[in-house]
């Protein structure tokens, strides 16, 4: 498994370096296009969930100890997160992006009958993990609720509604446009208000993101998978990857195509950075977060139904069980079903990201590999 990430991972690049060779002053349009600040709000809230809240705090001290994880030592535990978030690997999503902006147009690989329905499923899937790592992070985020530690029925509760709440929003593309307006929002106020409440101050800021240094400064080192819990990571965003280019490519205002891969690399990764910056204050001198447990869970959640809405919406026009043809009550309540019973799958184990992100992996390989042997023409006629 990991030689194939690894393949998937220099595939990947290589093909990103190519299309900018090739073709990175082509203006790529999509079929709703927004403007710059909307469209990066979209994929911002779309290509990100619940981990970027509840993962941090309880990752920093795992990468901390060099006595159980000394392959963690080559940089600091905030680079490192950094590293797992940010920069490279949204990469992933500007191919594919890119991919569906100009080049699905012409060789409609993704509309081949079993690779929609395996695209689906991976859609789909990913949408259950999303709700899975929701539920099991609960606990730890709102031990008022429960022990800290155990997955209670409130917990369930809470993400059932959550999906409920996403399925509602997902009927309108105008609903998923204001959340991820919305959601971009909440997460700056919580920002700036965990920041002032840490101490950070202007200069600490400025030092703390001065950590982040370090993952540039090893920047080969998170090219490829470098432990199990590595892989799990560039799995996730495999398997996240072909679903939000499909999705966010619609958005795609003009820009040309080394425009499109620089404001997906850098822009953000600026608020990842400060938002990690200020976790690390409070890692680091052992600040209690229970004053914003709530704050972070309902920022959280938010979140949550943000990338869910938007993967209903893509999965469902996909497959054609869209709103308007099912009406209200079974468009509802399959997604509700759908969702719940495969977020349990991933509960239980007979689902895991590997297997979804090597599914995404396969997939860019047949892609590739068909439009050399049938649209290789039309391709190369691309301008």
């Amino acid at each position: 498994m990991t030689m194939f990430l690894s393949i998937g991972m220099v595939f990947t690049f290589l093909l990103v370096a190519y299309t900018i060779v090739r073709w990175g002053n082509v203006r790529l349009t999509g079929s709703t296009p927004v403007g710059l600040f909307t469209f990066i709000a979209i994929l911002f809230a779309s290509g990100l969930d619940v981990g970027l809240i509840m993962f941090p705090l309880t990752e920093f001290p795992v990468y901390a100890d060099l006595v159980a994880s000394p392959e963690y030592g080559f940089t600091n535990p905030l680079a490192i997160e950094f590293g797992f978030w940010g920069f490279l690997i949204w990469s992933f999503y500007f191919l594919t992006t890119f991919y569906f902006c100009l080049i699905e147009p012409k060789v409609k690989f993704f509309e081949i009958k079993i690779v929609k329905l395996i695209n689906n499923f991976v859609i789909v899937t990913t949408c259950a993990l999303t709700a899975h790592l929701f539920l099991i992070n609960l606990p730890w985020y709102l031990p008022a609720l429960g022990d800290g530690s155990t997955v209670g029925s409130i917990f369930y509760g809470i993400v059932f509604v959550s999906i409920v709440l996403a399925t509602l929003s997902s009927t309108h593309i105008r609903y998923v446009r204001i959340l991820s307006l919305a959601s971009v929002a909440m997460f700056a106020v919580l920002i700036t208000v965990m920041w002032v409440s840490s101490g950070l101050g202007i200069l600490g800021m400025v030092e703390s993101l001065g950590l982040v240094g370090g993952y540039f400064t090893n920047l080969p080192k998170f090219a490829l998978p470098f432990n199990a819990y590595h892989e799990f990571y560039l799995f996730w965003w495999f398997s996240w990857s072909i679903m939000i280019g499909q999705f966010v490519s619609r958005f795609v205002g003009g820009l040309k195509t080394y425009q499109v891969l620089v404001s997906m690399l850098v822009i953000p990764s600026i608020p990842l950075a400060i938002w990690f910056s200020v976790l690390y204050k409070f890692h680091v001198d052992a600040i209690s977060i229970v004053q914003f447990n709530i704050a972070m869970a309902v920022v959280g959640t938010v979140f949550v139904v943000n990338s869910l809405d938007s993967l209903i919406r893509l999965y469902t026009d996909n497959m054609g069980y869209t709103y308007g043809r099912l009406g209200a009550f079974k468009y509802i309540v399959g997604n509700v079903v759908a969702l719940s019973c495969l977020g349990l799958l991933f509960t239980y184990g007979y689902l895991t990201p590997e297997t979804v992100g090597s599914i995404v992996i396969a997939i860019f390989f047949v892609c590739f590999f068909y439009i050399l042997a049938k649209k290789r023409s039309k391709v190369a006629s691309i301008k």
